[in-house]
């Protein structure tokens, strides 16, 4: 079964393609979809949120760019509407635990595994989270994540900076807990 057969089955409400769909492309949008939640069960909330859309909106996708890139679109705009867009303002506090962390040598990123990693995005909190997912793994400018979270570019940017400086906490923080 071809994607063009899965799409077309399904812009015409067959189960079996609507089936086919779900079982091929779950994985690959669970994926998308834990990185933008706290925690799996969230994801999974997520996924299902998104299914929902894709088949309510499978009628309007026009096989001009990628299927793949416009059902990880769904998943994306699902998990970030799942989130209060107040997360911003409440991350403002605590900065100075953050802005006082060890230097982390640039090795310490090859010893992570791909769960160990996500783990440790998932545990940011969320507008950290999601700026750090659209920047570095969707590759969106923060002229874009500002208009897709309705927040500055400025704040984008800050809240990237802040993303990492978490990051590189914690994984100091693994790394004495390892020794």
């Amino acid at each position: 079964m071809t994607e063009s057969d899965i799409i077309k089955g399904c812009q015409n409400g067959i189960a079996k393609f609507q089936k086919e769909l779900v079982v091929r492309y779950s994985p690959m949008l669970m994926t998308v979809s834990r990185r933008y939640s706290r925690d799996n069960e969230s994801a999974k909330d997520v996924l299902q949120d998104s299914f929902i859309k894709i088949f309510r909106h499978i009628h309007k996708y026009k096989p001009i760019g990628s299927f793949t890139a416009w059902m990880r679109r769904i998943v994306i705009n699902t998990a970030l509407q799942s989130l209060d867009k107040s997360c911003f303002k409440k991350e403002l506090s605590g900065l100075g635990e953050l802005q006082e962390h060890p230097s982390t040598s640039p090795d310490i990123y090859s010893h992570l595994g791909a769960e160990e990693l996500l783990t440790l995005i998932q545990g940011m909190p969320d507008g950290f989270r999601q700026v750090f997912n659209l920047n570095i793994l969707e590759g969106y400018s923060h002229r874009e994540i500002g208009e897709i979270l309705n927040i500055t570019e400025s704040t984008s940017r800050s809240q990237l900076v802040r993303a990492r400086n978490y990051l590189k906490k914690m994984l100091a923080k693994r790394d004495r807990i390892r020794v």
